[in-house]
């Protein structure tokens, strides 16, 4: 599990126009034998839920992660193919995606994701996730390299910009990855609920998530 690096409000706050002129600025849900916190509906449009899978499905599995979180992206590229083909796909579970940006990078990468059409989401996570090491963790400006990626996702350099120094969606962002700790407890990702049972790390092997998903 990759520790929380929380942004704070004051950081956000305070360091905005710093963190713009560098590049870097930072429903709840019904299903059958679950209940979930209310939460407020986001005002930007961009934050609705990311959520895949039959709504008729009994057990509802939500993933926290950060796109900069190597553990996340160990989960996103060795075993959530396979929870896809044999959970998801088969009408067995439900699937949330939420951002849980653990540093500035992360929190643009975000950004990023949930600015492309819906159904072009997952597809970027998942390609930043298996590029992970190229873009997060090479040589020189990470930001750089995450917009080069964007452009393959058919983010032009000029749009990346705007998206990358709209403080009003960075800081919704922020508030509810700041909530979602708080309700949750959670202090580093991957964290993982199958439908009420918390599970707080990356559970390595399918077999460990159907035994998650049997129980919850």
């Amino acid at each position: 599990m990759t520790t929380r690096f929380p942004l704070s409000r004051r950081h956000f706050l305070t360091n905005g126009s710093a963190l713009l002129a560098t590049g870097l600025t930072t429903a709840s849900l019904t299903v059958p034998g679950t209940a979930l916190a209310q939460t407020p509906a986001p005002k930007d449009p961009r934050l609705a839920p990311r959520i895949i899978g039959s709504e008729q499905a009994l057990v509802l599995v939500q993933e926290w992660f950060s796109l900069t979180c190597t553990h996340c992206a160990h989960f996103a590229t060795e075993i959530f193919p396979k929870v896809k083909e044999q959970f998801i796909d088969t009408g067995k579970i439900r699937y949330q995606f939420h951002d849980f940006p653990l540093d500035q990078v992360a929190l643009i990468a975000a950004m990023v994701a949930r600015s492309l059409p819906e159904d072009r989401y997952l597809p970027f996570i998942e390609s930043l996730f298996s590029r992970q090491m190229q873009w997060a963790f090479s040589s020189g400006d990470p930001v750089v390299h995450l917009k080069q990626e964007a452009a393959l996702a058919g983010i032009a350099p000029d749009e990346f910009d705007r998206i990358s120094k709209d403080m009003t969606f960075g800081q919704e962002l922020y508030q509810l990855t700041q909530q979602d700790g708080q309700t949750y407890d959670i202090k580093g990702t991957p964290y993982f609920r199958f439908n009420k049972t918390p599970f707080a790390q990356d559970p390595e092997t399918l077999e460990k998530f159907a035994e998650l998903v049997s129980k919850a």
